[in-house]
């Protein structure tokens, strides 16, 4: 577990200016590593998270591409082959279904089918997340797509220390990671250190700690669970807020520990159920460790459609902190 104490948490920044900072300290620390995207470079990314980098280490380090997904990962791969360390950016996370082949069948398997002879240092980031009405094509949580895909990193940070942290370790990783930015998220601030760590891979973060109830959520999901718990406590119910911060690997001794103590577990996902990172994460628990629980463990998910783009709509489909209440009451009430 890891956190950032108040005590070093001496000033705020966006999750933006995060992301902003740890992309440009890979930059200056390492020459291999490189930006290509559609319009990363002068224009600043198309939802200005490569803003002034292009102007702080030129064309050949902040490289504008084509508009092609396909084009992106192919140069990433080719490069990273090459010795480089390419972070590409996937400007909507739905848009990795299109250049699907190249991340799944190339990127994933490289290091494996040359027998570890080549490994590809590649970083993708990719802006997903539901909450700001882009519609059911342009707002999806593309993670759980990758889940069965051995050989990737998936990384899902919320807050601003852990977007710069958790960038900075996937940039520097010798295996391919796929950074997820909730774009819901991308104006939120937090407290940022002076000094900000580097967040290691694989490890979570208890945001809360609790006795009656463990309450499991990734990047906006976290920040709801978080205000659920506030309310929660004036009902005299105690509840455990655990961020994963990555879905693979998962840090799943973090979660089995704080369900020992809770013997209650609520998995809250802001995406479709079925297939999904937090049925796994319930699965495991059930399977492992089934004997700790006290009630059925729950799966609090989006609703099995599309996302909707009329604003209400989109509300009405995902977890809220009313629902999330509402889930919280009937797992201690059984």
């Amino acid at each position: 577990m890891s956190t950032i104490t108040p005590e070093a948490a001496t000033t705020t920044a966006t999750y933006r200016q995060a992301i902003i900072r740890a992309l440009g300290d890979e930059l200056e620390a390492d020459p291999s590593v490189f930006l290509l995207g559609e319009d990363v470079g002068a224009a600043g990314g198309p939802f200005k998270m490569t803003d002034g980098l292009y102007e702080r280490f030129g064309a050949g380090r902040v490289m504008d591409t084509p508009i092609s997904e396909q084009a992106i990962v192919g140069a990433a791969i080719g490069a990273a082959v090459k010795g480089l360390r390419p972070v590409g950016e996937i400007m909507f996370a739905d848009f990795a279904g299109v250049c699907f082949d190249g991340i799944a069948n190339e990127l994933a398997k490289y290091r494996y089918m040359t027998g570890g002879q080549v490994t590809l240092p590649v970083t993708l980031r990719l802006g997903g997340g539901v909450g700001a009405g882009f519609g059911a094509q342009h707002s999806q949580n593309a993670e759980n797509w990758f889940l069965n895909v051995p050989g990737l990193k998936l990384v899902t940070p919320a807050t601003p220390a852990d977007a710069y942290g958790l960038l900075r370790a996937s940039i520097q990783d010798p295996d391919p990671v796929l950074f997820f930015e909730h774009k819901h998220l991308f104006n939120h601030k937090g407290p940022f250190p002076e000094r900000p760590a580097i967040v290691p891979l694989g490890v979570a973060d208890v945001v809360r700690a609790g006795t009656d109830v463990t309450l499991v959520g990734t990047q906006a999901m976290r920040f709801k669970a978080e205000r659920a718990a506030e309310a929660l406590a004036d009902e005299g119910i105690s509840v455990e807020v655990i961020d994963p911060r990555t879905i693979a690997p998962f840090d799943h001794a973090t979660v089995i520990d704080s369900v020992q103590r809770t013997g209650r577990l609520i998995v809250l996902q802001e995406a479709s159920p079925d297939g999904s990172w937090g049925a796994s994460v319930i699965s495991r628990v059930v399977q492992e460790n089934f004997e700790y629980l006290d009630a059925p463990p729950r799966l609090h998910a989006a609703d099995d459609t599309p996302v909707p783009y009329a604003e209400n709509l989109e509300t009405a489909w995902m977890p809220t902190v009313r629902t999330i209440v509402e889930a919280v009451r009937a797992t201690v009430a059984y």
